[in-house]
């Protein structure tokens, strides 16, 4: 059996990104092979990093160091992070070097040196496997990079349909505005003309710190960060789920599905090929085209009903445990030389977007306004000198904070 070094970016807690990569390491593990994993930073205890793994995910790893610079050798090394690519690329053993892209990671940044570093990675030769299609498609697309893939799935013990909860007129939304990929405000704005064509839907927020949520400008409810099953639990209780995401699919919308809650999401090329037309409507990326996605769905049960059953029923068939082998299968034949093909990958959802002009015109003004500005635009609305105080003030509270 092959030894893995895994090089795992600093660990977040309730990170779905990390906790994908911790499942695969244990899935490796579980077919026999030994997972190293090297956490980013450093720590005196040396017994720690083992702990806060299993603090933070319930996962229990044997080999677990702080630090990427000393690096025992081994049969493969794992990127998970753009910054990681270089490192196993220098690394100064002979090993198989693959690269775990969850993310088209440039994404992360404004257009600049860090964007085009983050593309960099994918250019060191190493061997990508990608969850989901579009990765995949992506690589070979702009970078003539062959990459594997494995299938988004979900934990079914976990993510099913309970048919005894009623469900409620409410929309739930990912929300996280720690993370600009997750798209929150555009997700609010979309929530505020759902809630103010159908002032009694519910609306819950959930996925980060209800201290962190910022202003907020309807009536909602906020659950803070779930633990798997009480997501499933709200999956079940919700008319529809919202989950936007600009670099590449989340894995919430496919757990949503295997609850049997229909998905809105955002049209864009990094959602056309993963998901099922039958259960997910895609929309035009604008707050008004998802808005009216959602009041449709919640104005016709029986649409609902066959998107949930339709949901269910793709994702049966792609248990977590599907995926990991798919992952597990092409880290072996990575390992024994066998190279992806460059080849196309195919679009699963070929539905013209949903799209509207039934709200333009028509909303308050004081709702138009917010569709349309940027958000600075209060603080550029104030005197000049105010501004320059509230500058002066914001800098101060940086230089503080970076001397922490």
């Amino acid at each position: 059996m092959a030894r893995f070094a895994w090089f795992i970016p600093r660990l977040i807690e309730g990170s779905g990104g990390h906790r994908t990569m911790l499942e695969h390491a244990r899935a490796l593990e579980a077919r026999g092979h030994h997972c190293h994993l090297y956490l980013e930073g450093s720590h005196a205890d040396p017994g720690r990093g083992a702990n806060l793994i299993e603090e933070l995910f319930g996962y229990r790893f044997e080999r677990v160091s702080f630090g990427w610079d000393n690096v025992a050798p081994a049969d493969a090394a794992v990127a998970t992070i753009w910054y990681s690519a270089a490192i196993v690329r220098n690394l100064p053993f002979d090993c198989a070097r693959l690269y775990f892209v969850q993310d088209w990671e440039a994404c992360f940044n404004p257009m600049g040196d860090a964007y085009l570093m983050a593309e960099n990675s994918y250019l060191y030769g190493l061997t990508p496997i990608t969850i989901g299609r579009w990765l995949t498609h992506e690589l070979g697309a702009r970078f003539k990079v062959p990459a594997y893939h494995f299938d988004f799935g979900a934990n079914l013990d976990i993510y099913r349909p309970q048919p005894q909860t009623a469900r409620e007129n409410a929309v739930c939304f990912i929300y996280q505005p720690d993370k600009p990929r997750r798209c929150s405000r555009i997700g609010i704005e979309a929530l505020g003309i759902v809630k103010h064509h159908m002032p009694d839907t519910r609306i819950y927020l959930y996925g980060s710190s209800p201290k962190e949520k910022g202003n907020i400008w309807f009536e909602h409810e906020h659950l803070g960060l779930l633990p798997l099953e009480a997501c499933n639990a709200l999956y079940n209780r919700c008319a529809v789920g919202l989950c936007l995401s600009s670099s590449n699919p989340s894995r919430i919308p496919f757990e949503m599905m295997a609850a049997g809650l229909p998905v809105v999401e955002m049209w864009r090329e990094n959602t056309l090929y993963d998901f099922p037309e039958s259960a997910i409507r895609l929309a035009h990326q604008t707050p008004e085209c998802l808005a009216e996605s959602i009041l449709q769905l919640l104005s016709s049960p029986e649409q609902r009903e066959a998107m949930g059953q339709a949901g269910s029923a793709y994702m049966a068939d792609r248990p977590l445990g599907r995926e990991t082998e798919q992952f597990c299968d092409a880290a072996e034949a990575v390992l024994a030389g066998r190279l992806p093909a460059l080849g196309a990958v195919s679009r699963q959802y070929n539905r013209a977007p949903d799209t509207s002009q039934h709200y333009v015109g028509k909303l308050p003004e004081a709702i138009q306004q917010r569709l349309i500005s940027p958000p600075n635009a209060r603080v550029n609305s104030l005197p000049p000198t105010v501004r320059r105080v509230l500058g002066w003030g914001a800098r101060k509270v940086r230089r503080m904070l970076d001397y922490r």
